[in-house]
C-alpha cells in the first residue's frame, strides 16, 4: 500500500467528500487513544472519555475486539469502510456494511492490526461485527452528532484551504499537507505511507479526499467482489483537518471582547489568528457571507486585521493591534 500509481483522469476526477462515517471511526479512534492534539480535542475527550470508558467496561468483549482492532500501526479493515461520498446516506451504508462483515473475515483483519491468538472471548464469537458497529453508532450518537453542525463547518472550511493549496502549489502541495507520510514522487506515483507494500494500480478508480476533526488519518477501499477481475472503483485518503481549523470553532471571545465589538465580530477577530479567506470564516463561524464582509471591514478600518492576495485568494489576519486588543481583553477576563 506503500505507493499508490494514479494517472491524469483520476486525478482530475477525484474530490472531496463529507462523511459523517469517516468522523465517527475517527472519533473512536481519539476515543480509545485519548491523546490530546490541541485544546478543542482535550474538552472533547474531557466531556466524553468517561462514558466511553463506562461503556466498554459494562461491555468486556467489545473492550477486547477494539483494543484488537485499533492496533499500534494498523486498524481491521472491515472497521474502516471507504466513504460512501453521500452524506445523507454515508453513515447508515457504513454501519449496515461493518455489521454485515462475514465473522472470518472480522477474524483475519484482527489477525492484521493485533498479531499473535486472538483472546479467548474473541476467537469463538461470531457477533463481533455488529458489535463494532453498535459501539460506532453510540460513539456518532453520543459524542459526535451533538457538534456536528460545528464540525461540518471546520471541514467545508479545511476543504476551501486544501483546494487553494492545489490551485496555488499543484499536487505535490496539495498531497504534502495531509499527512506527514504522504509525498507526490512525480511520473503518477503518489506515496501514501511509509509501509513497504508493492505499488498498486489505481488508475480509472475514483478518488476520495475525506477531511476528519480528529488527529487521525488511514486509508481505505471496498474490497472485490468475489470472483470479479474488477478492481475495486474507489479509494478513500482520510486526513486529519488543519490543527487550527479544527480548534478554531470551539474558541470563544473574551466577554470584554464581545462587550465591545459585539459577538459575531469579536469571534472574527479571535479567529485571524491565522489566515483565512472570506469563505473559511463563512464557513467556521456559521455567519453568513455579508455578515462576514460588513465584519471584516469595521476590523479593517480599525487596523485591527490586515490582508494580502495569495493566488486567487484573499487572505485576512490579525495585525499587531489586534493582537495586543485580543491579549488585553483575555487579561481583563481572567
Amino acid at each position: 500500500m506503500g505507493i499508490w500509481q494514479v494517472d491524469a483522469d483520476t486525478l482530475a476526477s477525484s474530490r472531496f467528500v463529507v462523511s459523517t462515517l469517516a468522523e465517527a471511526t475517527a472519533s473512536l479512534k481519539k476515543l480509545a487513544a485519548p491523546t490530546a492534539a490541541h485544546p478543542g480535542e482535550r474538552r472533547w475527550l474531557d466531556t466524553h472519555l468517561p462514558a466511553y470508558r463506562a461503556r466498554l467496561a459494562a461491555d468486556p468483549v467489545t473492550a477486547a475486539l477494539i483494543r484488537a482492532a485499533l492496533g499500534a500501526t494498523w486498524t481491521a479493515d472491515f472497521l474502516t469502510v471507504t466513504p460512501y461520498g453521500r452524506e445523507a446516506l454515508d453513515l447508515d451504508e457504513g454501519l449496515a456494511r461493518i455489521a454485515a462483515a462475514p465473522s472470518d473475515t472480522v477474524r483475519a483483519d484482527l489477525a492484521v492490526s493485533s498479531p499473535g491468538p486472538l483472546p479467548p472471548a474473541l476467537a469463538a464469537r461470531d457477533d463481533l461485527a455488529e458489535r463494532a458497529a453498535a459501539l460506532l453508532e453510540w460513539v456518532w450518537r453520543a459524542a459526535v452528532l451533538p457538534e456536528w453542525p460545528r464540525r461540518r463547518r471546520v471541514i467545508e472550511a479545511d476543504v476551501v484551504a486544501r483546494t487553494r493549496e492545489l490551485t496555488v502549489g499543484g499536487w505535490a502541495a496539495a498531497f504534502g499537507a495531509m499527512r506527514p507520510t504522504m509525498r507526490w514522487l512525480g511520473e503518477g506515483q503518489l506515496r501514501i505511507n511509509a509501509h513497504d507494500y508493492p505499488p498498486r494500480d489505481i488508475s480509472g478508480a475514483q478518488l476520495l479526499f475525506v477531511p476528519v476533526t480528529p488527529r487521525q488519518g488511514w486509508v481505505s477501499w471496498p474490497e472485490p467482489v468475489p470472483g470479479s477481475p474488477e478492481p475495486p472503483d474507489r479509494y478513500a485518503i482520510v486526513y486529519p483537518c488543519a490543527g487550527a481549523l479544527a480548534d478554531a470553532g470551539r474558541v470563544a471571545p473574551p466577554d470584554a471582547l464581545a462587550a465591545l465589538l459585539g459577538t459575531a465580530r469579536a469571534q472574527v477577530l479571535v479567529l485571524l489568528g491565522q489566515p483565512l479567506t472570506t469563505t473559511q470564516l463563512v464557513a467556521l463561524t456559521g455567519q453568513g457571507l455579508g455578515s462576514v464582509g460588513r465584519h471584516l471591514k469595521v476590523l479593517l478600518d480599525a487596523r485591527l486585521v490586515g490582508r494580502r492576495r495569495a493566488g486567487r485568494s484573499v487572505l485576512y489576519f490579525r495585525t499587531p493591534t489586534g493582537d495586543t486588543l485580543l491579549s488585553a481583553q483575555r487579561e481583563t477576563d481572567v
